[in-house]
């Protein structure tokens, strides 16, 4: 199949992305089990549909890259409201539940060009109830939390950015294999597309704002859900031949690096035989701060 066939499964149509904010660190361990297990646990919960912060692993660095020559691993952490207050709450629950307790783990501010800083202190330098210290280390100002393996170091400002979150794109899928090793391929492209992360990896649940519960927030996207066709008739929206339909969400720093993801991601993704379209969700462009349209990110297919 030549290019131009393989874009002309491209639905016409947009993601809508919207507005938020994030934090970009740098964290350290002197092993890669333990530097692993710090960075998947603390970006493992999607949570910004719950008002809860959301992560991802940007990607992995070499002892050279980082400030206290160890490897590490840069993280991002999205909110997507503008309260500062809120937000640094929110984020301390990551830091401190699934790094500060993990060994000889230290956590440095990567941000660039931020719009404003979160001091740590309070939600998380404060962990050593009054005997934590401040210490110049690695050209960083840095916060000493002792604790029974010493200690936890974290730098004292973190920069926070504005960005775009929840760009996504689905792929229609014949089979499981075009599901996970597909989606896994264009994680895997992503992944060389600098602040870039995928919070949900593949994502098996795309939502919709509209529920019948609303204490439990959003709900399943009914008229996409394969085993529904029957039930649902003419309401159903799963095209012909479709037994899947997974969803990558993508959040980033600027919009240019989003869409570099996003051309990527599904360009690998129509490699698969079994990859039998490519769309997107949206809202009727009545909830996002950004349309993303499809055919845009592929200009030789107009």
């Amino acid at each position: 199949m030549t290019t131009e066939d393989s874009h002309g499964k491209i639905e016409d149509t947009y993601a809508e992305a919207f507005n938020g904010i994030c934090c970009r660190v740098i964290i350290t361990a002197d092993d890669d089990e333990t530097l692993q297990r710090a960075a998947y646990d603390a970006t493992s919960t999607p949570g910004t549909v719950i008002g809860r912060v959301e992560g991802g692993i940007e990607g992995w660095l070499h002892e050279g890259a980082t400030p206290d020559g160890r490897k590490g691993a840069i993280l991002q952490f999205w909110y997507n409201t503008t309260d500062i207050e809120k937000f640094q709450v929110e984020l301390s629950y990551r830091i401190r539940q699934d790094i500060l307790v993990k060994p000889f783990t230290s956590l440095f501010d990567a941000s660039i060009d931020p719009a404003g800083y979160i001091d740590t202190m309070k939600h998380v330098g404060h962990c050593g109830d009054g005997y934590e210290w401040e210490e110049e280390l690695y050209g960083r100002h840095m916060i000493v939390v002792p604790i029974a393996i010493p200690d936890f170091l974290i730098e004292r400002k973190l920069g926070y950015m504005e960005g775009i979150m929840g760009a996504n794109f689905w792929y229609y899928s014949g089979s499981k294999e075009a599901v996970l090793d597909g989606g896994r391929a264009a994680l895997k492209a992503i992944e060389n597309i600098e602040g870039v992360i995928t919070p949900f990896d593949i994502c098996s649940a795309a939502s919709k704002p509209e529920t019948n519960y609303p204490w439990i927030g959003p709900t399943t996207n009914h008229p996409y859900c394969p085993t529904l066709q029957n039930i649902l008739g003419d309401e159903s929206k799963v095209p012909d031949g479709v037994n899947y339909i997974p969803e990558i969400v993508l959040n980033g720093l600027t919009l240019k690096s989003l869409k570099e993801a996003m051309g990527v991601g599904i360009e690998v993704l129509l490699e698969h035989d079994d990859v039998l379209g490519i769309s997107a969700g949206n809202y009727g462009g009545k909830l996002g701060d950004h349309q993303i349209h499809l055919k845009d990110l592929f200009p030789s297919t107009e």
